[in-house]
C-alpha cells in the first residue's frame, strides 16, 4: 500500500484484525487510539508506530492527522468519533474511512460530500461487512431490472457479533428503525414490518431493521424506496414489539453503561475458528413501477472472515 495509513481504534476487536492484516500485507500502519496501555502493547507486538490521542480537542486531532494520507476509523461508537475525525480530515487533506454501519452515521457522511470535494479528499464510511457485500448485490440486481423503484433486502445468518457491534446495538436501543421512502430516510417503529423469505433451503421470518444499505444503496443504485430485513425467531418478533413502549427507559445512560460493561465481560467476538465458518445469505427483490419482480436468493455464503 502506498501512503501513510493511520488506524484509529486499532486495539478493538475489528481494529485489531485490520491492524494485523495491514502488517501482514506490508502496509506498516500507524496505530492510534485513546488508551495508552493497549496501544503500547499492540505496537510492540506488531512492530509499528503508535499515537495516543482523544478526539476532544480539534487542534490536537488535526496535528495528529496532518502527516498521514488516510485514517481508518475503527473506534466506536461512531456517533461520537466520526464527526471529529472527518472535521480534522477536511482541514488536513486526509482521506477518511470507517467501518460504521448505522444509517445515521452514513447519512451524516453523505451530507459532507460537497465539503469533501472542496477539500479534495475521500470520505468513505461503511468499508466493513455491513454495506460492501449488500451494496454489491444491490448494484447487480439494479442492473438486471429496468428502472427499479423499490429494493427489498433480507439477510440471514447474523448470529455472531463482535463486542463493538453489540455495544452499538445497545446505544441504539432507544432509537427507531429506518426505511427509505421516495429518496428520504424515514423513521419507523422497531420490527415495523414482518415478512417471510425463502433462502432456498427453508422459509424464515424477517423483520425490518435499520441496516446500513437503507442509506448506501440509494447512492449506489439510485433506488428511492429501500427496506431491509433480518431473520429472527418468531418469538423474537413478539418480544421486539412488546418492548416498544419501553424505549424511553432504554435511553437511560446508566442502563446503557451497565449493559456496555456487561459486554466487556462476556462478549469476545467471533473466534478465529468461528470466522471462516460464518455464513450470511441475502435475498433481494427489486420492483419496477410496472410491478415486475426479480428475486435473487443467493445460496453462496458471504464470508465474514
Amino acid at each position: 500500500m502506498e501512503g501513510e495509513l493511520l488506524v484509529y481504534g486499532s486495539y478493538g476487536y475489528t481494529g485489531s484484525l485490520i491492524a494485523h492484516r495491514a502488517v501482514a500485507d506490508d502496509a506498516s500502519p500507524t496505530i492510534a487510539g485513546r488508551r495508552a496501555e493497549p496501544l503500547e502493547q499492540q505496537a510492540t507486538e506488531l512492530g509499528v508506530d503508535h499515537r495516543v490521542f482523544s478526539l476532544e480537542q480539534p487542534a490536537i486531532v488535526e496535528d495528529q492527522l496532518a502527516d498521514v494520507d488516510a485514517v481508518l476509523n475503527c473506534a466506536g461508537p461512531f456517533v461520537t468519533t466520526a464527526d471529529p475525525l472527518v472535521d480534522a480530515c477536511l482541514e488536513t487533506g486526509t482521506d477518511y474511512l470507517d467501518i460504521a454501519g448505522r444509517v445515521q452515521i452514513l447519512e451524516a457522511a453523505a451530507k459532507r460530500d460537497a465539503d469533501a470535494e472542496q477539500a479534495g479528499i475521500t470520505v468513505l464510511p461503511a468499508v466493513g461487512f455491513d454495506a460492501v457485500p449488500t451494496d454489491c448485490l444491490a448494484a447487480i440486481l439494479a442492473e438486471e431490472v429496468p428502472n427499479p423503484d423499490r429494493l427489498t433486502m433480507a439477510i440471514d445468518g447474523l448470529g455472531t457479533f463482535s463486542p463493538g457491534t453489540v455495544k452499538s446495538i445497545i446505544k441504539s436501543l432507544d432509537r427507531s428503525g429506518a426505511v427509505r421512502e421516495d429518496g428520504a430516510v424515514r423513521s419507523v417503529p422497531v420490527a415495523w414490518k414482518t415478512r417471510t423469505f425463502d433462502f432456498g433451503v427453508e422459509e424464515k421470518t424477517g423483520v425490518t431493521v435499520p441496516w446500513g444499505t437503507v442509506s448506501t444503496a440509494y447512492y449506489s443504485t439510485g433506488i428511492e424506496n429501500i427496506e431491509t430485513y433480518a431473520t429472527v425467531p418468531d418469538i423474537a418478533v413478539k418480544v421486539m414489539r412488546r418492548i416498544r413502549p419501553l424505549s424511553p427507559l432504554l435511553s437511560s445512560s446508566l442502563l446503557q453503561r451497565l449493559l456496555v460493561s456487561a459486554v466487556d465481560r462476556v462478549v469476545s467476538g467471533p473466534t478465529p475458528d468461528q470466522r471462516p465458518r460464518t455464513r450470511t445469505e441475502s435475498g433481494q427483490k427489486s420492483r419496477t413501477t410496472m410491478g415486475a419482480g426479480l428475486w435473487h436468493g443467493l445460496r453462496r455464503p458471504i464470508r465474514t472472515s
